[in-house]
């Protein structure tokens, strides 16, 4: 076979297909080494100075929703609070007493609020808050159901055949039962119990009590299903509500907000609309 010689014409094609195959072969090398240089956004290209990445989650890194413990008094208006101050809140309501004891356990809250100081100085005794302030005040009020069916006219002899449900003693406003008591000269017989204020006035406003033992903001609260009989003595016991921020909360300032605005205008309104006193 006849080989091409360089000078020849078809040597000189030959050899100019060659030399454009070690062309292409060297490109494709250098570019394939650069590419291996690069880092991940060079390989991407530039990544705009603002903005999310295209694909991203707008939503990843989005604030948490500040977790209120509060007594069960005070549910709805930390609900209508949370909605009129525009806050994003979770709304958490149950006796004082079980709050403060989730609380010390870990649960993950960021502001407290019970229904008197005694049951938020365990609260303080824990380390679990700091320098709780009272935002509201609140008395006990006797109530029975619409029509009072079952005859009560006070804490007087009415209640002896009377079914009575109270909160339990070691929640406020069992306390505040029996220093109502104390102050009536009267002694108790409860049919119940409950843990929280909650429970009394839905035993109450359901007609499976003559008559239960609340709050004045319960009586609001109940509306057209209950009647309040009025008790002298109630004005003189007084059940204080101290707020505070969570010691160790993640979101210290959300639940500042949020305290702050219990305490502030928004919240004044708001206590005041639902019966409660305020500071």
């Amino acid at each position: 076979m006849r080989r091409a010689h360089p000078h020849h014409p078809g040597g000189r094609r030959a050899a100019a297909r060659r030399g454009r195959l070690r062309l292409a072969a060297l490109l494709t090398a250098l570019a394939a080494a650069a590419t291996a240089c690069s880092g991940p956004d060079d390989a991407r290209g530039a990544e705009p100075e603002s903005g999310s990445e295209p694909g991203s989650d707008p939503e990843a890194g989005a604030a948490e929703p500040v977790t209120v413990f509060v007594a069960a008094s005070l549910a709805e208006v930390a609900e209508q609070l949370s909605t009129d101050a525009g806050l994003d809140a979770t709304v958490s309501a149950a006796g004082s007493s079980n709050l403060v004891s989730q609380v010390i356990a870990g649960a993950p809250a960021d502001v407290l609020v019970t229904a008197d100081r005694e049951t938020m100085g365990r609260a303080v005794e824990a380390g679990v808050v700091k320098e709780p302030t009272v935002v509201a005040r609140n008395h006990p009020a006797l109530v029975v159901p619409a029509g009072n069916p079952g005859g009560v006219t006070g804490l007087d002899d009415s209640l002896a055949d009377a079914t009575l449900v109270v909160c339990a003693p070691q929640v406020p406003c069992g306390a505040a039962t029996a220093e109502l008591a104390d102050l009536a000269g009267v002694t108790f017989d409860p049919a119940s119990e409950e843990l929280s204020v909650t429970d009394v006035l839905g035993t109450v406003t359901s007609g499976q009590a003559d008559a239960g033992i609340v709050y004045g903001s319960d009586v609001l609260r109940g509306g057209a299903a209950v009647e309040e009989v009025p008790v002298p003595e109630a004005v003189e016991v007084t059940n204080a509500y101290p707020a505070s921020v969570v010691a160790g909360t993640d979101d210290a300032v959300a639940a500042r907000a949020w305290l702050d605005a219990l305490s502030g205008e928004p919240g004044r309104r708001a206590l005041t609309d639902a019966g409660f006193e305020v500071p």
